[in-house]
């Protein structure tokens, strides 16, 4: 029989993290077609204002839908259609819609065939496409569902977003307008959601309500008002950026205000770390993907071990203490998932620094129990107006421990255009243990006079603003994906790339230069460079370091130590000076190898 030493890590990171790959794209795989208006209306420029016409703009939008799949979750599959055509190219032989690229998953020759399309092609559209009104929306949205429902690869969630700048393609036709109501009301039925992608002429409006109101359903987390029509081509790119996906819930849990009142929520995270790709090991032969495979051997016999002949042990005093799989995971084991409601605090006594780990965030699950939506908005809305947070203990899943949280409220916030820019509902906020916080201990004593310090003062007043995440790129991100896609797409070079982390010297001059010149004429002496080399010599005396460790052994009595069993809490030069002292041989560098050695020393827990 085999054992291991110590346990897994309570709520261990990696299970979360292969949880979020999951909810994220690891095992799913989201359905997504672009449906296009081609009417004449998409092509006119107006050569005073605009240098591309709407469907130059819808094409740019599929082309960067399609590149952030690549990178976000390459599996997807994606469709580009064109309606409104007088050329047709679909299975039922509608009129007046082409099917331009089938449901797939993105390429570079798909990428580069809407490239062209937007660069040169759009200039012979009138020849090779043709431009007609006579289609039926209806029609349209029959063709994309037939698209998900003969897809060979089974898709999750399946959407369509609809570009047009006609709020009523079928007017003064009530047949038209029934049969694309009638499909619609179909298609949610079946599970396809329809995004509306509406785009305004200049000089024109864009009435929803005339026709498109009645054939978008939204869902609970979705918005019940319409934005305004995009006019930029940043505005559109932001909206498909978050319509292109299905939002999907870490996990679904239950809020619990206090005995037989729950309400459901789904947990959210709205930031997670964004990594490089794991590289592929490939057969040199075959270039086929490799699968590694694993196994545990006996060290004494070179047997091969199964996972019930492990064992996991805990050292305690001394002594291997042995646990059965199920012991440990009773161990583990709390109450039951879900957020437990313990009192409120005001918000005041929320602390920056209480900070531990990146926050979630809860919106309300009607599907879980009906009625959720109405008690979390209530226990929202009273939380704001008396401004206090709700402190609940946080239990994430069964073989989780439970944290304590601070939910923090949020009203939603919408731009001029009506586009959400903040959702409604709680930031899961993890609270420090009392074992979390350190003391630090530093001396107040200041080389600075107060000509120095204010004058450091004044450089930071002017070199402040107001910081946001989403304007700063990961250049090591940009740069391996930028590398990538030049290859793919048979590129000279990578697509020229701005590193923003890096500091605006010529900026950082115009507002503080006078301001730095004058703080290095008060603290550095005359005749200083910045950034010149040092001499070396300055790494510091090892013989006083080791020094400071004899000096700090000499008081330890390691016996006694032993059989208290605090070993652990002497640090390894400490260990290693005390057994060179006692002459205790030991083979191991670790600390658990030293513990061990000098146990068996002093036959302590043996």
């Amino acid at each position: 029989m085999a054992f291991e030493f110590g346990f897994q890590k309570f709520g261990d990171e990696e299970d979360e993290d292969e949880e979020l790959d999951f909810h994220f794209g690891g095992g799913m795989r989201d359905g997504l077609i672009l449906l296009l208006d081609c009417t004449k209306p998409m092509f006119d420029v107006d050569d005073e204002d605009e240098d591309e016409s709407l469907f130059q703009r819808c094409i740019r939008c599929c082309k960067t839908t399609l590149q952030n799949k690549i990178i976000s979750s390459e599996k997807d599959l994606i469709g580009v259609v064109f309606f409104g055509t007088e050329k047709s190219k679909n299975p039922n032989d509608f009129k007046h819609i082409y099917i331009y690229q089938e449901l797939d998953q993105p390429g570079a020759p798909r990428i580069l065939q809407l490239e062209e399309m937007c660069e040169e092609n759009y200039k012979t559209f009138t020849v090779d496409y043709g431009h007609s009104p006579a289609f039926s929306l209806s029609e349209a949205l029959w063709t994309c569902q037939n698209m998900f429902a003969n897809s060979p690869q089974k898709v999750n969630s399946k959407r369509i977003l609809l570009f047009t700048c006609n709020d009523n393609p079928h007017a003064g036709n009530q047949q038209l307008q029934r049969q694309a109501k009638t499909k619609a009301s179909d298609l949610n039925e079946t599970g396809i959601d329809l995004e509306l992608m509406h785009l305004q002429l200049p000089g024109e409006t864009f009435d929803v309500t005339k026709f498109y109101k009645d054939l978008l359903y939204t869902d609970d987390d979705e918005l019940t008002e319409l934005p305004d029509p995009a006019e930029k081509l940043e505005e559109l790119l932001s909206r498909v950026r978050s319509k292109d996906h299905k939002k999907r819930a870490l996990r679904h849990i239950s809020l619990s205000l206090g005995e037989g009142l729950e309400m459901g929520v789904g947990v959210y995270n709205l930031v997670r770390p964004c990594t490089k790709p794991y590289p592929v090991k490939l057969d040199k032969r075959t270039n086929e993907e490799l699968k590694s495979h694993s196994k545990t051997y006996l060290k004494d016999t070179g047997e091969v071990l199964m996972p019930q002949d492990l064992k996991k042990c805990q050292t305690y005093g001394g002594k291997r203490i042995f646990f059965e799989n199920e012991e440990v995971n009773q161990i583990k084991r709390f109450d039951p998932s879900g957020l437990y409601l313990m009192g409120f605090k005001p918000r005041s006594s929320l602390k920056i620094y209480f900070k531990v780990k990146p926050a979630s965030f809860i919106y309300p699950d009607e599907k879980t129990i009906i009625g959720s939506t109405t008690l979390f908005t209530a226990l929202l809305k009273k939380c704001v107006d008396r401004d206090v947070v709700p402190i609940c203990k946080y239990i994430p899943g069964k073989n989780y421990p439970p944290r304590f949280v601070a939910l923090l409220p949020q009203e939603e916030e919408c731009d001029e255009h009506k586009v959400q820019l903040c959702p409604p509902g709680f930031h899961v906020i993890f609270l420090p243990f009392a074992d979390d916080f350190r003391k630090v201990k530093y001396e107040q004593n200041t080389k600075a006079n107060s000509d120095q310090i204010d004058a450091a003062k004044e450089i930071l007043k002017k070199l402040q603003f107001t910081y946001s995440a989403e304007s700063f790129e990961n250049p090591v991100l940009q740069k391996h994906w930028r590398n990538i896609e030049a290859l793919a797409l048979d590129r000279d070079s990578p697509e020229e790339m701005t590193d923003y982390t890096l500091p605006d010297e010529d900026r950082i001059k115009r507002r503080a230069g006078d301001a730095i010149d004058q703080f290095k004429d008060l603290v550095f002496p005359a005749g200083y460079v910045a950034g010149a080399k040092r001499k070396a010599g300055g790494g510091g005396d090892p013989g006083a370091k080791r020094a400071k460790t004899e000096q700090a052994a000499s008081g330890v009595d390691l016996k006694a130590e032993a059989e208290a069993g605090r070993l652990g809490k002497l640090t390894v030069p400490i260990l290693k000076e005390k057994i060179k002292e006692n002459g205790i041989s030991c083979t191991g560098t670790r600390k658990a190898d030293l513990i061990d050695a000098i146990c068996a020393h002093f036959n302590v827990g043996v």
